[in-house]
């Protein structure tokens, strides 16, 4: 009898388990924490239901200098400009200030937004698995266990045709230097190799938010694709300014596996 393989990133139920803690902060990254945690309360006050960690910091996999800070803040009631306004100063004022972190990004959302139908697989599962709390009352305990399945998949990922011609448009628009073209290359590689992860997911069975793991998982069932994501996952971790891989981007990789997630999970509920 074959045995069955044991993937990462679930628990002894086959959901999703959250992944980072505020426990796995690196050192060098608390007082920036800390002075997040702070300038949230100051600036947003009552009207911030509840704040979260995402990405590298909380999973304890953060390099100083190269990493930046990402926050979630859940409001009671929906963002309004001034919110936004409230964020982006919040964002450049720790990004002056710790050396450590590489810029920060803060995304609004209202706390109905969050526990809202349509978005119970797509938000709802970032905050409840992919987010560590912060400040506030966690949305998690509204919200139900995950599994690695099309569902999830479908939901989360399955809109990559229409992101394809924005990121054409956005190609176009940069200047043709490293600097300009470099956080397009880590953005859109990050994007493509989660894609092509969440393609698979459900039938690699497992969660991980590594890029290289994610681009051998992915390899394990298109192996006629799999260089093409793992220089993508290495992009996404050191990026360059590159032109020609953007191009390759929305004109091959790109296409081919928003045709190939529909065939397999279908198109993702449209938003208003």
């Amino acid at each position: 009898m074959a045995e069955t393989v044991r993937r990462p990133g679930l628990d002894t139920q086959g959901f999703i388990e959250r992944e980072g803690s505020l426990g796995r902060i690196p050192h060098a990254f608390r007082p920036v924490v800390a002075a997040a945690r702070d300038r949230l309360l100051d600036v947003f006050g009552a009207r911030l239901h509840s704040a979260y960690l995402y990405g590298s910091i909380p999973r304890g996999t953060a390099r100083v200098g190269r990493s930046d800070l990402d926050l979630l803040l859940a409001l009671r009631e929906e963002p309004t400009d001034a919110d936004r306004d409230d964020a982006r100063d919040v964002d450049e004022t720790l990004d002056k200030e710790f050396p450590q972190i590489d810029g920060s990004g803060t995304l609004l959302v209202s706390r109905a937004q969050a526990l809202s139908d349509l978005e119970t697989y797509d938000l709802g599962w970032f905050i409840a698995c992919l987010c560590t709390p912060l400040l506030g009352e966690d949305l998690a305990e509204y919200l139900p266990r995950y599994r690695p399945d099309t569902l999830l998949a479908r939901e989360t990922n399955g809109d990559l045709a229409l992101l394809l011609p924005r990121w054409r448009e956005r190609i176009a628009a940069a200047d043709d230097t490293e600097a300009a073209l470099r956080p397009l290359v880590r953005f859109m590689s990050r994007r493509l190799v989660r894609t092509a992860f969440t393609l698979v997911m459900p039938r690699w069975n497992g969660w991980t938010s590594d890029l290289r793991e994610m681009a051998e998982a992915f390899a394990e069932y298109y192996p006629a694709r799999a260089e093409q994501l793992r220089t993508a996952a290495a992009l996404g971790f050191e990026p360059a300014g590159d032109a020609a891989v953007l191009r390759s981007y929305v004109d091959d990789l790109g296409p081919w596996l928003a045709e190939e997630y529909a065939r397999v999970h279908g198109v993702k509920t449209p938003r208003p």
